[in-house]
């Protein structure tokens, strides 16, 4: 099957009008060229190459990675990559788009970090959580494979590799305190979400309650919004969160519903047109700034 499709992929190119890695200012060699299936995963490998590989990501912004099924430019840069990295359950549409056309080598962030299971009501599930970029140390563990990876593929810009992954580390470990010290005295712990997309925030003394469980498409019952009514007027919860890339008409309800603030904390799948202009440092340093006001820290 694999091969059908890379021997079919090269007149699909022409016929779509697409070309995946362009060659226009670099000539037949685009030099190495690595695939990342959505955001974090992008930016992590962009950091990390500098300036010796090209990186894209399979997932356009404004896009939900969830819902994310290849097209034929897709494909195609998966198949072309020198290193494709994903992160397999995330997006089953591309764990499938990998192992069927991958034709270098593949970074499975599932592998490299140790996933927790979702909790509801403090049980755990049977569910791992895949939205372990929340977490810092467990994004510069990535860094640090795919500086291995890329270090294999071209020997002669291991260095450089390295010392961008180790740059990258030393950005997220910072990171990493400022989150421990920014949530370490509030006086609230508890944050409502509109789903669960944060649990790795957790760690840092917090409490995540959803609005709609894992899935952001699905519907809260009513006796969810009650429980959360109860919750944000009992501990004086000024803020319901929304997210950036699906609709926050739930939390603003809620949020209406009970007389509090309605604000945006972004789950960083991916980027926005509001979010055009930042990265995965910022957006962070904007979730903490929002979960340091809403919770009255410091």
């Amino acid at each position: 099957m694999k091969a059908l499709v890379a021997l079919a992929l090269p007149g699909l190119l022409v016929l779509s009008g697409c070309a995946a890695f362009t060659d226009d200012s670099v000539g037949l060699d685009n030099g190495v060229q690595v695939a990342a299936a959505f955001y974090p995963l992008a930016y992590v490998a962009a950091r990390v190459a500098g300036d010796a590989a090209t990186v894209e990501n399979l997932t356009a912004p404004g896009g939900e990675p969830h819902d994310l099924e290849p097209t034929v430019r897709e494909t195609a840069e998966v198949a072309q990559a020198d290193l494709v990295v994903f992160e397999r359950g995330f997006q089953p549409a591309v764990d499938d788009t990998v192992d069927e056309n991958a034709g270098g080598a593949v970074l499975d962030a599932a592998d490299v970090v140790s996933l927790v299971p979702f909790r509801d009501h403090g049980v755990d599930s049977d569910e791992d959580d895949p939205h372990f970029w929340q977490d810092p140390l467990l994004l510069a563990e990535v860094g640090d494979a795919v500086a291995d990876q890329l270090s294999d593929i071209d020997p002669a810009h291991a260095d450089d590799y390295a010392a961008n992954a180790e740059a990258l580390r030393g950005d997220l470990e910072r990171l990493d305190r400022e989150y421990a010290a920014g949530l370490a005295d509030c006086q609230r712990d508890t944050v409502v979400v509109s789903h669960d997309a944060f649990g790795y925030l957790e760690r840092y003394g917090i409490d995540m309650q959803t609005i709609l469980g894992l899935s952001p498409d699905s519907e809260p019952t009513p006796a969810d919004l009650a429980r959360l009514q109860d919750l944000i007027n009992s501990q004086g919860i000024t803020t319901v969160f929304g997210e950036s890339l699906v609709s926050p008409a739930v939390a603003e309800a809620l949020a209406h519903d009970t007389g509090v603030r309605s604000e945006v904390l972004d789950p960083i799948e991916g980027l926005s047109d509001r979010t055009a202009g930042e990265d995965y440092l910022s957006l962070m340093h904007a979730n903490l700034r929002a979960l340091e006001e809403a919770n009255g820290c410091g």
